[in-house]
């Protein structure tokens, strides 16, 4: 018999005859699950991160976290217009208690909202300037910017510079968005984009 430490507090007795194929499957299990975590951890690493955060300490780390990532998925995805990130975030039966006049309701009406948007301004740029996470919610304070190129409201940018801020509130079940409430500064946005005086 030979003894394999496989981990600090697991050992295993395995046949001598037996010790190599069960190490070496071990071995493989062991890197196979080291590369998955990096990977995971890596596209973490590409999401965005807030400015600043506070959290409710009295959060379980595991609810709290998976908060976070949710919010940052979000975030990220009106970042980048990337449709996987907010099917990342939103829950399958994710409602927008605050949408505009319109707008279709769920995941549809949020991939066509980021869609629009990008039509008439390509370059957008989101960033979490602040989030705050108290029991199921988060409140992330947003910052948009980018250059007016495209079509807005049947008129054509001249490439004016675009910057407003958002702040959403989340309601946060099993690591998913499912309700959002949510208020932009839309007058700044169609100022600076010369749709209305100032």
């Amino acid at each position: 018999m030979v003894t394999s430490h496989i981990a600090k507090d697991i050992t295993m007795r395995v046949p001598a005859h037996r010790s190599f194929p069960i190490t070496a499957l071990l071995s493989f299990f062991l890197i196979l699950a080291l590369g998955t975590s990096a990977r995971v951890q890596a596209a973490d690493l590409d999401l965005i991160a807030a400015g600043s955060l506070a959290v409710d300490k009295s959060l379980p780390v595991s609810q709290r976290d998976a908060q976070i990532l949710a919010a940052r998925r979000y975030a990220s995805f009106w970042n980048t217009g990337d449709a996987e990130f907010a099917r990342q975030a939103l829950d399958p039966d994710f409602v927008d208690r605050t949408p505009p006049a319109g707008r279709l309701p769920g995941l549809p009406g949020v991939l066509a909202a980021s869609t629009a948007f990008r039509s008439a301004v390509p370059d957008l740029r989101c960033e979490v300037t602040q989030m705050i996470v108290a029991g199921d919610r988060v409140v992330s304070h947003l910052r948009f910017s980018g250059h007016f190129t495209g079509t807005l409201m049947g008129r054509q940018g001249q490439g004016q510079p675009i910057q407003f801020i958002a702040t959403d509130i989340y309601r946060v079940k099993n690591g998913r968005i499912v309700e959002n409430w949510h208020l932009e500064d839309n007058l700044s946005l169609l100022q600076q984009a010369g749709l209305v005086s100032q």
